[in-house]
């Protein structure tokens, strides 16, 4: 059932990122509707509450609108833009540490280029 293995259990946040990515990615365009949260929840094999998580954060991401009685659907984005995918936060905290070690790794060469450049007469 779109793109998932039945009794994978993945976490709301997880179902969130999946439909993002399609979104993003223009797999999903405005007006598609989602999968009904009941029928996804039960081939999952997840509680129903956990597709509604899911679904509850596209909606306020604003990538989703939820109708009550009909479903989830796609949302048109602001000015017919392509919507970007957003990070979660365990992704932002990787990228961040990466950035961070290559930023003291720059340090240390910047430093080296400085010793290196200094002749014996600056030691003195």
């Amino acid at each position: 059932m779109d793109g998932w293995a039945q009794g994978q259990k993945p976490t709301a946040k997880e179902i969130a990122a999946h439909y993002r990515s399609k979104i993003s990615g223009g797999e999903l365009i405005p007006g598609d509707q989602l999968p009904a949260a009941r029928g996804l929840a039960k081939f999952l094999g997840v509680g129903y509450m956990t597709v509604q998580s899911a679904y509850g954060q596209l909606a306020t991401a604003g990538l989703a609108l939820k109708e009550q009685g009909r479903g989830t659907f796609v949302r048109e984005a602001p000015d017919n833009h392509q919507v970007p995918p957003v990070a979660s936060l365990d992704e932002l905290a990787e990228r961040l540490d990466h950035v961070t070690s290559q930023l003291s790794d720059l340090r240390d060469r910047v430093a080296e280029l400085e010793n290196d450049r200094r002749g014996p007469a600056d030691n003195q």
